[in-house]
């Protein structure tokens, strides 16, 4: 049982007031990068877009359509100035509509389901090697 002098020392007051920082959801490192040509979708629905940054874990993609959360489908792009290509099942995890008011990118973030993990390691370096 706390005691009102534990209770009104002013160090435990500071630690309940002091707000948590809210930890970054991100796991891996990520870069910005511009690929042009980024393919994608069944063989009758074909994407086009700017992949804006990357990660090990996945990228965003500028789209003035984005697609729906939870979409999957096959995505293929290469890494400008490398040998990295990559082909692989991904998962739209969020997006963002266009709005006028906004300064944020209209888009969405996609999450690489089973991106070979040889392929997954040489874009986490190219990445540590941008950095």
């Amino acid at each position: 049982m706390a005691t009102d002098e534990n209770q009104n020392n002013p160090e435990n007051l500071e630690a309940k007031e002091t707000p948590k920082k809210i930890a970054d959801k991100r796991k891996h490192l990520r870069y910005p990068i511009l690929i042009l040509k980024v393919t994608g979708g069944g063989q009758k629905q074909h994407l086009f877009g700017y992949a804006k940054n990357i990660s090990r874990g996945g990228l965003f993609i500028q789209s003035v359509n984005p697609r729906e959360p939870g979409e999957r489908f096959i995505i293929s792009f290469h890494i400008p100035e490398t040998e990295i290509q990559v082909r692989c099942k991904c998962e739209v995890v969020w997006m963002r509509k266009y709005h006028p008011k906004e300064k944020l990118e209209p888009g969405y973030g996609i999450r690489f389901l089973d991106l070979p993990a040889g392929v997954g390691e040489a874009i986490e370096e190219w990445i540590k090697k941008q950095l």
